[in-house]
């Protein structure tokens, strides 16, 4: 079972058009263990409702081996229709390509071939769904 613990979001202003930009981290666990670090950023006033989002994946907690022992999978949320969609992507077009902590930052191609896959799709059904500011964000 998964748990996700939210911090309080942190807002910016977007370099495009100067609106409050949202940016969230948030820390997943399964089964009470350390299971994953997401971050997570949107624009309320962009005319497109879309999340850029990454999930850190691999070994978490004191005896962790630190962000060598992870792998980061970059994506995007948005709606189609009453759908959510999730697009994996490449690491340069992710806001946090250069972000060491959650770990090495993996391309679409590869994301798509990894087996740790499932489990990104897995949160990504719970960020829209229990994740208290990107479900207020889509609806």
């Amino acid at each position: 079972m998964l748990r996700i613990e939210f911090e309080a979001p942190k807002e910016s202003r977007c370099a495009c058009c100067q609106n409050t930009t949202v940016k969230l981290t948030r820390f997943v666990y399964q089964d009470d263990n350390a299971f994953a670090v997401y971050y997570a950023q949107f624009t309320p006033g962009h005319g497109e409702k879309r999340l850029s989002a990454m999930i850190g994946l691999g070994v978490w907690g004191e005896d962790a081996a630190g962000p060598e022992s992870r792998l980061a999978f970059p994506f995007d949320i948005w709606l189609n229709g009453d759908n959510f969609q999730v697009g994996l992507s490449d690491a340069a077009d992710s806001p946090w390509s250069g972000v060491t902590y959650l770990g090495r930052v993996i391309d679409r191609e590869e994301a798509l071939r990894h087996p740790w896959r499932a489990d990104v799709f897995h949160i990504t059904d719970h960020m829209v769904s229990t994740d208290p500011d990107i479900v207020k964000f889509f609806s």
